[in-house]
């Protein structure tokens, strides 16, 4: 059973850099605020097996106070125990709680992130219910929900019985995951689905927050030299650049063009190993394209402020897009669908673009035209998308959480959530 002497001992069950697998860029973040709130003692990543080379690893105390002027990171502690595509990731994941004792247990997950393999992914996610069971608070962050996804783009449901078959066991996982003490949604038709479907008194509407914290607007223009046709993210499945590469030959076409870039910034979806350099190949005779591969946290700053814009070429959404609100904080424009779950970050959150019809190249191309002819068009779009990501940021978020894990502690009587003693100037930078 959970035990604190002064203050959480918060473990967090997810992928994180230099980890590849889905959401390890919000948990990047999520981690990095989560170590500098005094209440929080230590952390404890829960995370997927790395490849053989690889390490996790995290700024001490001691080198927080070198690197970040002030001290009071809470340690982290890592735990790799599990793996994509495996089979006993939840058994090994309760093993790894009941050993780490955590007060508290996040589940940063959405429906694949356990594995491609639809027994993979499902067993994966009865995790949370195995927690739970065992005593232990209890919350996750879904960031899809199996109501919404298109399977078809999304690599799943090869045929209608198979889609019918995915859809039964998606119900019977998602009650499994509402078995947690609470289920967080950033969306606010996930809530009302799992509510009204699985009559789920336990589902809350969680802000997704941005990455940074910018103390002042970034710079609205990009670099000089090409203007930067940038995309971003896991590729292959929803997330498809055959039509931006043909939008790309359609505005290299056009009389008196700018010198432009595409930049294909990121890897293949789990779901579609060779995607990328099966296009790559494709698209060798097209100047300006360069696919970056994976891109290391570290360097995702310089591919964003390179950019003029940031283009998100879906064909169906699965979740409130994160690249969306890094975006955002680096004061991009954006080009994007008007589908789904996008339409409803931008009118909840604030956020504007240009819009296109997807699969469609000469609308996708029109609508680039749009921002990189236009300087002060382009302007506009990201401030206003500045605006809308400096409107609540992750720090703030990480602290909604930790109210809720309080609230659970004292709904349970249990453990103790004492400030832990100032480790250093904890205001100084995460």
């Amino acid at each position: 059973m959970p035990t604190s002497d002064s203050g959480l001992r918060v473990a967090v069950v997810t992928t994180h850099p230099p980890g590849k697998g889905s959401l390890n860029e919000y948990a990047f973040h999520f981690v990095r605020y989560l170590r500098t709130k005094p209440e929080v003692r230590e952390v404890v990543l829960l995370a997927d097996e790395l490849p053989a080379g690889q390490r996790y690893h995290f700024a001490t105390a001691e080198e927080d106070c070198e690197l970040e002027e002030g001290c009071g990171l809470a340690p982290v502690r890592v735990e790799t125990c599990w793996r994509f595509n495996a089979l006993n990731n939840a058994p090994r994941i309760l093993a790894a709680v009941r050993q780490a004792r955590p007060d508290a247990v996040l589940f940063n997950v959405q429906f694949a992130s356990f594995g491609s393999g639809k027994v993979s992914g499902a067993l994966g996610l009865t995790a949370p219910a195995l927690v739970k069971l065992a005593g232990y608070p209890t919350i996750v962050l879904l960031h899809n929900i199996m109501e919404t996804v298109d399977l078809k783009s999304a690599g799943f449901g090869a045929n209608p019985l198979m889609e019918r078959v995915i859809r039964l066991s998606g119900n019977i996982v998602t009650r499994f995951v509402l078995a947690a003490d609470l289920v967080a949604l950033t969306i606010p038709k996930y809530v009302e689905i799992l509510a009204g479907k699985y009559r789920a008194q336990n589902v809350l509407l969680a802000p997704h927050g941005s990455f940074e914290q910018a103390s002042a607007a970034p710079d609205l223009d990009p670099p000089p030299g090409p203007l930067q046709i940038m995309t971003f993210g896991k590729f292959g499945t929803y997330k498809r650049i055959e039509t931006l590469i043909e939008a790309f030959r359609i505005l290299l076409a056009r009389p008196g063009s700018p010198p432009l870039e595409l930049v294909i910034a990121g890897t293949d979806s789990p779901n579609a190993a060779g995607y990328l350099a099966g296009l790559q190949a494709q698209s060798a005779d097209l100047p300006g394209i360069r696919f970056t591969g994976y891109v290391a946290e570290e360097e995702v700053p310089r591919i964003f402020r390179e950019a003029a814009v940031a283009v998100f070429p879906y064909t169906s959404t699965t979740g409130s897009s994160g690249v969306l609100h890094q975006a955002g904080s680096y004061g991009k424009a954006a080009v994007l669908p008007k589908i789904g779950d996008f339409a409803e970050v931008i009118t909840e959150e604030g956020y504007t673009g240009e819009f296109f019809e997807p699969g469609n190249a000469a609308s996708l191309a029109a609508a680039i035209a749009r921002v990189i002819d236009d300087p002060e068009h382009r302007r506009a779009l990201g401030r206003q998308n500045f605006i809308a990501s400096s409107g609540l940021p992750i720090a703030d978020v990480v602290d909604w959480y930790l109210l809720h894990f309080e609230e659970l502690r004292r709904s349970r009587g249990g453990f103790e959530t004492r400030p832990t003693k100032q480790r250093g100037a904890r205001g100084g930078k995460p």
